[in-house]
């Protein structure tokens, strides 16, 4: 495959969390490099992180590990013990089955940029530090529940008008 032309690679907006956590990743871009480049072994993400933009809801993987490094602008990255500000050029990791959850804030004036590398593995499951939330994956399907397997509650996800 070589090189890969970032104006070929689409930015995907939007997210799979189940409402009303989908709407709180609002702004954020994700570009899809490893399945731009044919990789199956990892998946490579360029993160995009306007100001205000946060990256996922704080959670921990029990399988995958993730890497994670900032390649332009700053980004504060929330674990258990608080907040750390990083910057381009700043590296993070996140070994699977440790339960400090994380995720990253842009809580600068500027956009913020960051590469996250990660296991690809057929079935994985993640649980969200702040929420009574689970995910499984298992290939192309995320299933969502608390984090003991029962169902999360129905969700209102009725528009105002």
């Amino acid at each position: 495959m070589g090189k890969i032309d970032l104006e070929n690679v689409p930015v995907k907006t939007g997210s799979s969390y189940p409402a009303p956590f989908a709407a709180q990743m609002g702004g954020r871009g994700t570009m899809r490099l490893g399945d731009a480049g044919g990789l199956t072994q990892f998946g490579a993400n360029l993160v995009i992180l306007p100001p205000g933009a946060q990256s996922s809801l704080r959670h921990y993987h029990t399988v995958e590990d993730e890497f994670v490094m900032v390649v332009a602008g700053t980004v504060t990255l929330i674990q258990d013990a608080g907040p750390i500000e990083m910057t381009a050029g700043e590296f993070a990791a996140f070994p699977a089955g440790d339960t400090d959850g994380h995720h990253f804030v842009n809580r600068s004036d500027s956009e913020a940029r960051f590469l996250v590398v990660g296991t690809r593995s057929g079935r994985e499951e993640a649980f969200y530090s702040d929420i009574d939330m689970r995910a499984v994956m298992d290939g192309d399907a995320i299933t969502f529940t608390r984090k003991d397997g029962s169902p999360l509650p129905p969700q209102d996800t009725e528009s105002e008008t």
